[in-house]
């Protein structure tokens, strides 16, 4: 059985999120075994794949380290990139039946698009802990399936030394569960993106994500309504590498774009 790694929201090789995806099969293995690789894999999320009688559709499940998740963005991507580049699917168009409902992947160019669904955050107040966990004080809070501490200054998101035992006991409004949290702002004057953000999620087993697909389903609305235009481009300043996403907001749905690079191709010997 085959598996790539593929750096998602990425324009070359050691940047983005890296994704491990397992080749397609006929029946979903025990969801023990998935996630017993997921952590031995130990990226941010393992795909896998299921074949369907459309050679254009297939199944799709996410798995951290640590737990099954409903929704992924950047190991969607991967999964896309490795049927189109790695295993050669014709078609324009890759629909995924996921928990999250059908997802569609499409080529553009060099680029994928995914048509995901919005998640529109609403304004809150600061849970308690939260200032003392990411040290530094969110000039507004914002819940979905995620929490969204948002700050006046691209540095101040980049400065970010969250105590992450801390901050996976905080929840607040996010319907998401605990330990999940996005950090934005926008960027500075001059830049050729215009929101910088990172993501925190302790309480998904993943300390800080490079590039995440599923909180830019929040951003994206949010940031919209803030600066009046649908189509956004959005940095995640992971340290050393850092993720690329363009975003747009369309009602219910959040279209991003982003490219995607192999960089292994290993054999499991399962």
């Amino acid at each position: 059985m085959r598996q790539w790694t593929v750096d998602a929201f990425a324009s070359a090789p050691f940047r983005g999120n890296p994704a491990c995806v397992v080749e397609p099969t006929s029946a979903w293995a025990d969801a023990g075994w998935m996630q017993a690789l997921a952590a031995e894999n130990n990226q941010a999320e393992t795909a896998y794949l299921l074949t369907t009688e459309d050679p254009a559709r297939f199944g799709l499940r996410w798995f951290t380290p640590a737990l099954e998740v409903p929704l992924c963005g950047h190991a969607t991507l991967a999964a896309a990139h490795v049927l189109f580049a790695e295993l050669g699917v014709t078609a324009d168009r890759i629909t995924f039946d996921t928990k999250s409902g059908p997802l569609t992947v499409q080529r553009l160019g060099e680029r994928y698009e995914m048509d995901f669904p919005a998640s529109i955050p609403k304004q809150t107040s600061v849970p308690d802990g939260l200032i003392e966990a990411l040290g530094a004080t969110p000039t507004e809070v914002w819940a979905a399936s995620y929490l969204v501490a948002l700050f006046d200054d691209e540095a101040d998101v980049r400065a970010l030394k969250p105590d992450l035992a801390a901050l996976e006991k905080i929840a607040g409004e996010a319907t998401g569960g605990r330990g999940n949290l996005s950090a934005a702002a926008l960027a500075d004057a001059g830049s050729d993106y215009d929101v910088v953000s990172r993501f925190f999620a302790p309480g998904s087993g993943i300390p800080e994500d490079p590039a995440t697909g599923s909180a830019h389903c929040i951003l994206s609305p949010l940031f919209a309504g803030k600066l009046g235009r649908a189509d956004l481009r959005f940095l995640q300043a992971y340290p050393g590498r850092g993720g690329e996403l363009d975003c747009e907001h369309r009602g219910e749905r959040v279209l991003l774009r982003g490219k995607a690079v192999t960089v292994i191709e290993s054999m499991l010997r399962l």
